[in-house]
């Protein structure tokens, strides 16, 4: 009879550990934003990842023994995420480490993992630096070169020519900001406004008159959920929500806004799950009592489950030989997000999108 696993968070100042109750174990890291202006991201991500180390222990765990991730908390930032990882190099010398969200992060924290030998798989940040991270830093997410492409021709398409733009000016929105409005302009359209602004502002009214000036067809926007939160509110109280907004990334744009004022936004988001991905929505609902919150559990899903796999096809928890192995999985891999096609720097080549509508407190799809 195999032994029946039991998982419970543990707290230890902000780290969290998800572990399975035996002598030993092989053990994975992530770095997520549990705290913060994206917390409500990251505690999804942890869903996910909570999800697929039991779906693993559940089938025997990896190399023969229960399969542990421990989560530490980046606080939202740079200097978090880098004491985080410290930490789970030197103290928990795990071999792999998932995260974070935000680009700003995500970029510092694998350059510190691929500098000591280990492995990065990025399950949330889209920025085109990701790219240059380094040899063993691999992308479950498609960069901003492909989301700004699906955005600017889904504007496009509805007959918008005068957009005005606002993302956070961080290694994410410079580089959304840049090849969004080559796209739009490549298609024929215009952005008449852009701005990025600095985060933690407890106000952007400054920024949302400066657009407003510019009297644009469309707002678009990209903004982390607390910052859009205060940008949503603003724009409602000031009057310009009447001309419509676009969400690039919409669930982040809109998790922690009030429905009555996110009603009727637009936009696009990766889509949560491939064709085999039924199940992981079936089986978080039976979980947590609620749909996903977000489409990135899915991607820390998947995170988990490339890293197991790649484990078993190395039959070691070496970093070097989990990298290879990552290699030749990263063109057949199946996830609950679909299939994994890596290119020679690491980087998903295909990422599919939703076109969203938000409606009766809900994100939607949109025809």
């Amino acid at each position: 009879m195999s032994p029946r696993h039991l998982f419970t968070p543990l707290f230890t100042g902000l780290a969290l550990t998800l572990l399975a109750f035996q002598a030993s174990a092989v053990t994975l890291g992530a770095v997520l934003p549990l705290t913060g202006s994206s917390a409500s991201i990251g505690d999804d991500q942890r869903r996910g990842i909570e999800l697929a180390v039991a779906d693993i222990n559940a089938k025997g765990g990896v190399l023969g023994e229960p399969l542990k991730v421990t989560i530490e908390d980046s606080g939202d930032g740079a200097t978090g995420a880098l004491d985080a990882a410290t930490k789970l190099n030197t103290v928990n010398k795990v071999p792999v480490v998932l995260g974070e969200y935000s680009s700003s992060v995500s970029i510092p924290l694998g350059q510190y993992l691929v500098k000591q030998g280990l492995v990065h798989l990025n399950i949330g940040s889209s920025s085109p630096a990701i790219r240059k991270i380094g040899a063993t830093s691999y992308s479950l997410i498609g960069l901003d070169d492909l989301s700004a492409q699906f955005a600017a021709k889904d504007v496009l398409g509805m007959g918008y020519r005068k957009i005005a733009f606002i993302a956070p000016n961080g290694a994410y929105g410079q580089g959304i900001a840049e090849q969004f409005k080559k796209y739009i302009e490549a298609g024929g359209g215009s952005v008449v406004a852009q701005v990025l602004y600095t985060p933690g502002q407890s106000s952007y009214r400054r920024e949302l008159q400066q657009m407003q000036r510019s009297q644009p067809d469309v707002f678009v926007y990209s903004a982390y959920g607390q910052e859009a939160a205060v940008i949503n509110r603003e724009s409602f109280d000031l009057g310009i929500a009447k001309t419509p907004w676009y969400g690039i990334y919409l669930s982040m744009c809109t998790t922690d806004t009030p429905p009555q004022i996110a009603n009727g936004q637009i936009g696009m988001e990766v889509a949560s799950l491939g064709p085999t991905g039924k199940a992981f929505a079936s089986e978080y609902q039976s979980k947590y009592g609620f749909a996903m919150k977000s489409s990135y559990s899915s991607y820390a899903y998947d995170g988990v489950m490339l890293a197991a796999a790649a484990i078993t096809q190395a039959k070691s928890a070496d970093p070097s030989k989990i990298a290879a192995a990552i290699k030749t999985l990263g063109s057949t891999f199946d996830g609950a997000t679909g299939t994994l096609a890596l290119d020679a720097d690491g980087q998903r080549t295909e990422q599919p999108y939703d076109k969203l509508v938000y409606k009766n407190g809900a994100l939607q799809p949109r025809t």
